[in-house]
């Protein structure tokens, strides 16, 4: 009997060892450093409710988040929508503690942070400016500080719409799949810019061969991915209201499709927003803001093309951007509008949404992302 309850013992210990928990973490527009800005919330990945775990103060408008590839690092567009201000800030995740402590920041060098990305190997980020049109290169220590930038690119040229299009406005920073590349989606320029990325060097971005591809005109490409088969990429049209399906090779895009992310009965006034594929890499989201607030939802085709499947309301004012985690259940919308955050469980059969639990109220949400632990 002793051995039987020794050997039970044991293997609950082992169950608790291999439990693992999925935090979901929330940034904002707080306008305010005495009130929250950056939240941690647990989800039950059974129920899909989202229960808090910590948040921070002392931050302004943490507009974007990003994670470090091992998860310990929370890095932060701060001071965003801020005039004369902009900055990067850092932040370390302990989930046995569950606690997030903030590190330090830089000067984000251009007004208005709006997307970061980190290397895989955890030693470089990278920052887009949108209202100056511009990106910045920062080393990262060890111990997840970020150092002072090596690198800053300015871009000034604008495009057709001269509300929307008077000069540059990088919306993101994407790695190629093999981190190589770094693609910069110039809202303002109607261009996807590329740029060579040599992580061994103290100034790793290079122009590319192919510097750039054009979108259509008063498109304004805003956030883009690719596929997890590395050979596909698709980039999302905020003016244009639409998704521009790419064939990917070596630093250089080849446009194979352009479909509509809204319905026919919308003519204009687009305002599409966030992209992100299923990890199983057989649907592709899209979500759009102002008249629609939905997500449209697209099946991927043999050769990469997509077809419409349906759209989904999100339950919430201004879907900016949202996210799917690890296994391809779960999908989370932040509403910096209404100021909720809404999880739905995805059908990985049919690419469906459904709405689960119920909504979380966080005052001007406005990113999401989801980490195992």
């Amino acid at each position: 009997m002793k051995k039987i309850l020794s050997t039970t013992l044991v293997i609950l210990a082992s169950l608790k060892l291999c439990a693992q928990n999925t935090y979901v973490f929330f940034g904002s527009f707080n306008h305010d450093k005495q009130t929250e800005g950056i939240y941690v919330y647990e989800l039950d990945t059974l129920k899909g409710k989202l229960s808090k775990v910590t948040s921070v103060k002392g931050v302004l408008n943490p507009s974007f988040l990003t994670l470090s590839q091992d998860g310990k690092y929370v890095f932060a567009c701060t001071e965003s929508k801020t005039k004369n201000a902009g900055s990067v800030s850092s932040f370390e995740f302990n989930p046995e503690k569950k606690s997030l402590t903030f590190i330090n920041s830089q000067k984000s060098g251009g007004e208005n942070p709006v997307y970061l990305s980190t290397h895989k190997n955890g030693k470089w980020l990278i920052n887009g400016n949108y209202t100056e049109g511009s990106v910045s290169v920062y080393p990262i220590s060890e111990n997840g500080r970020i150092q002072p930038s090596v690198q800053n690119f300015q871009f000034s040229e604008g495009s057709v719409n001269p509300d929307r299009q008077d000069r540059a406005h990088i919306h993101s920073t994407v790695f190629s799949p093999d981190f190589n590349y770094v693609f910069l989606q110039d809202l303002g320029a109607d261009k996807i810019r590329a740029y060579r990325f040599q992580n061994d060097q103290k100034e790793p971005m290079a122009e590319a061969e192919r510097p750039f591809t054009s979108t259509n005109l008063g498109s304004g490409p805003r956030h883009f991915t690719f596929h997890p088969n590395g050979k596909l990429a698709y980039c999302i049209e905020e003016m244009g209201g639409a998704v521009s399906v790419y064939k990917y090779d070596n630093g250089k895009l080849e446009p194979i499709q352009r479909i509509n992310t809204h319905s026919d009965q919308f003519k204009d006034d687009f305002e599409s927003s966030d992209i992100h594929i299923s990890p199983d890499g057989r649907y592709l989201y899209a979500s759009n803001r102002g008249h629609e607030n939905n997500i449209a939802i697209f099946s991927i085709l043999n050769d990469g093309t997509l077809k419409t499947v349906g759209y989904q309301s999100t339950k919430g004012n201004h879907p900016r951007t949202f996210t799917i985690d690890s296994t391809g259940k779960f999908l989370i919308v932040a509403h910096p509008v209404s100021g909720t955050a809404v999880v739905f469980k995805r059908n990985a059969e049919t690419g469906l949404l459904k709405k689960a639990g119920r909504e979380v109220k966080l005052n001007g949400v406005s990113t999401v992302q989801i980490r195992k632990y």
